[in-house]
């Protein structure tokens, strides 16, 4: 079986996962109303690496969205490094701020670290249920994952 290349990380890396989602909250403050915080979203999205085609199965499906979306956990309790994509602008924007926040993380933070970013930017009131299902479907998936680890 040949390996598969791991994509190369596209999210700044600050220290800590409450830093990140510090710097998330700044990023989206600057904009002053929704059309412009959905287009940032967008476009972080498209800082995603493309997932390489062998992880693109069922095995890797994240259930609970209406989009597409795939994503792969590797390592261990002291770095979880989480890879993803989805189908959908937005839902790939989403991916990328959770990401941004807990991957390449201990399993240790990741499960003491609660999504407080979602409310601090207004997301929680701004994502349709069914895309508000997806995000808690994708953070459920994240603290499994580190959970399993620990």
């Amino acid at each position: 079986m040949n390996a598969i290349a791991v994509p190369a990380s596209p999210f700044p890396l600050e220290a800590t996962a409450a830093q990140a989602q510090a710097a998330i909250g700044d990023e989206f403050a600057f904009f002053g109303d929704w059309s412009e915080r959905y287009q940032y979203l967008i476009d972080l999205g498209r800082k995603l690496p493309p997932l390489p085609e062998e992880w693109k199965t069922e095995e890797h499906r994240l259930h609970g969205c209406q989009s597409m979306v795939w994503i792969v956990a590797q390592g261990d309790a002291q770095r979880l490094d989480f890879y993803a994509i989805s189908d959908s602008a937005i839902v790939s924007g989403l991916i990328y701020l959770a990401l941004r926040v807990y991957s390449g993380r201990s399993a240790a933070e990741i499960v003491a670290s609660q999504a407080d970013y979602i409310g601090d930017i207004g997301l929680s009131k701004h994502l349709s249920p069914t895309r508000s299902n997806g995000l808690a479907s994708l953070l459920a998936f994240i603290r499994e994952q580190a959970q399993r680890r620990l």
